[in-house]
């Protein structure tokens, strides 16, 4: 399963008239999807973020400040991730630091007419991309298959030297440290600390030659919805089901069943334990099994619950609490009896 959401959005935007100008828009958007299974970060940065569904009051708070803060957030997790630079798209290439839209089209032109980049260095051929846009985008950047297989990593190119030192002093080579675990252990990192370079990127070059371009999503799991049950009217009160969570809010969660409605889980039955905020127990996309308890098909409403059967132990003190205030009240007036008789 793919979320489609703002699937919609892009289908009718400027960016999917661009990139598929002779197509309808239900094309477009079923190419979208399918490019999200692929590439889910590539093909998202291409939809205004307050499309996909943001939160409860993104209508009512600041649309500038919003609109400055999901950008910061986009361009963290697209500097995070890393771009494939061969094969990524304008809109993409315009989040990575140091670039923007008009060097994004530069890039995008140049790779057009002269053919994939063979390394991070043949980016400063790039018309109107000097050297400061190349030191903070060119971290960010990768490329597969590269003479240098550093070019792949987050490694900086400012850094090369390092690492080939590192690999020298051990007599071998970059591509070793990259294979090697234990070559990478015997690194005295410490004989490399200098003005320039502190133990904190020492360690994260380290980190980086171990996975280098690693993807830092999850593992994917597979999910299916509960087969037969495929509209509202396959519901009934009690079923239990595998779901999704597509949104959550200040008075609960929102939960996809398949069947084309989502359902709200309240605050109230998102746990057996009192909590607060839906954030404590629960996140979006987050796989959860939830039960039945109301269902409005004329008015398209599901109710759920994600409380167990199970009744919590009590503790200890609790227990005993719980025994005293068994005690029939005549054997507790006995006691106090006996216990006054001795102080008299």
């Amino acid at each position: 399963m793919v979320n489609e959401s703002g699937a919609s959005i892009y289908s009718a935007s400027e960016t999917a008239r661009e990139e598929f100008p002779d197509y309808d828009i239900t094309v477009r958007g079923a190419v979208s999807i399918g490019r999200r299974l692929m590439d889910p970060l590539a093909e998202l940065v291409k939809i205004d973020p307050k499309s996909i569904g943001v939160g409860q009051y993104q209508h009512d708070v600041d649309q500038n400040k919003l609109q400055s803060s999901l950008d910061d957030t986009v361009v963290s997790c697209v500097n995070a991730v890393g771009v494939e630079l061969n094969t990524a798209s304008k809109q993409i290439l315009s989040y990575v630091s140091g670039l923007g839209p008009s060097l994004a089209q530069q890039i995008i032109k140049y790779r057009n007419e002269n053919g994939p980049f063979a390394s991070r260095r043949e980016l400063k051929k790039v018309p109107r991309l000097g050297d400061k846009a190349f030191e903070q985008a060119a971290g960010f950047l990768r490329i597969r298959n590269a003479s240098n297989p550093l070019d792949a990593s987050a490694v900086h190119p400012e850094r090369y030297t390092l690492v080939e030192q590192m690999a020298k002093d051990l007599a071998a080579k970059v591509e070793d440290l990259l294979k090697d675990a234990e070559l990478r252990k015997s690194i005295p990192l410490k004989n490399y600390i200098s003005e320039e370079v502190g133990l904190p990127t020492l360690n994260d070059i380290l980190s980086e030659l171990a996975k280098p371009g690693l993807d830092p999503r999850e593992k994917f799991e597979a999910f299916s919805f509960t087969d037969g049950v495929n509209s509202i009217g396959d519901l009934r009160v009690g079923m239990k089901l595998p779901g999704i969570v597509t949104n959550i809010t200040n008075f609960g969660a929102f939960v996809d069943i398949g069947v084309h409605q989502d359902g709200l889980v309240h605050l109230s039955q998102l746990s057996n334990r009192y909590i607060s905020d839906p954030h404590e127990v629960v996140k979006v996309q987050q796989h959860v099994m939830v039960t039945v308890t109301e269902v409005d098909e004329k008015r398209s409403r599901i109710a759920l619950s994600m409380k167990t059967d199970e009744k919590p132990s009590l503790p200890k003190n609790k227990k005993n609490e719980t025994k005293r205030q068994a005690e029939p009240q005549t054997d507790m007036a006995s006691k106090l009896a006996a216990l006054a008789s001795k102080f008299k």
